[in-house]
């Protein structure tokens, strides 16, 4: 049984239809990219999976238990912890603050074992130690990333929704950005990872599934959706040069 599978999941916003019967599936332990060009339905998705939007047809399955119609605090609780595009912390709070919140889902946690926890997200993101009580506006944008995500695994998911994490980001932070992801993965949190570097996505992801506005294009493991000239042109960007 899949950890998460889609079942024919139709999304709308108003009479705009933006998820056409998208149906894919994530085991246990994987990274899976998601991928396609600006408004494919990449982020609808992930807003789905994680209840902030609700299909009109469809089914999102977690361990085989649909949750469709589960209130975002609900799924949270499930195990999956959704990274939005943008960061979106909380400007006046310090970095540890923000990180902290995240465990919010866990109930009544004591204080000293958030400490603790939140150390050890430090441990897992040294780059932003230093910064842990500089107030979130005082953080550089790949700061604010890797809080954010922080802030998602302090939730202990099993499944961690992230969308376009390396967005806005230097290329020597989105190389310790992805670094970062594939630590999480060799913890064995799963990860479904929205991206818009293609190339980055697809040199650690098992599999990839490309949107076109709103549907499934393709979907295969990345050697076979680089070796598809095809695919690299219409889907991936044909100036892309071939993952290693």
């Amino acid at each position: 049984m899949p950890l998460l599978s889609l079942e024919g999941l139709v999304v709308r916003y108003g009479e705009i239809e933006a998820l056409h019967g998208v149906s894919l599936a994530i085991e246990a332990g994987e990274v899976v990219a998601l991928l396609g060009a600006n408004g494919a339905g990449k982020s609808t998705t992930l807003r789905t999976i994680s209840g902030l939007l609700k299909p009109v047809a469809g089914d999102v399955l977690f361990e085989g238990r649909s949750i469709a119609a589960l209130a975002p605090e609900a799924i949270v609780k499930l195990g999956i912890s959704h990274v939005p595009e943008g960061r979106r912390l909380f400007p006046g709070l310090t970095a540890r603050e923000n990180i902290m919140l995240g465990a919010s889902n866990r109930g009544r946690v004591a204080k000293a074992q958030l400490l603790r926890e939140s150390d050890e997200m430090f441990d897992l993101f040294p780059d932003i130690r230093p910064f842990a009580d500089a107030l979130g506006w005082m953080l550089s944008g790949g700061q604010q990333q890797m809080v954010a995500v922080a802030r998602g695994l302090m939730a202990k998911p099993r499944l961690l929704l992230l969308d376009e994490p390396s967005l806005g980001l230097a290329p020597v932070i989105v190389q310790k950005v992805f670094s970062i992801i594939g630590e999480i993965r060799r913890r064995g949190t799963t990860v479904l990872l929205v991206e818009q570097n293609a190339r980055m996505a697809l040199s650690m992801a098992d599999r990839g599934y490309v949107l076109e506005t709103g549907r499934l294009a393709v979907s295969g493991k990345p050697a076979e959706l680089w070796s598809n000239d095809e695919v690299r042109a219409a889907y991936l960007g044909g100036r892309i040069e071939k993952a290693a």
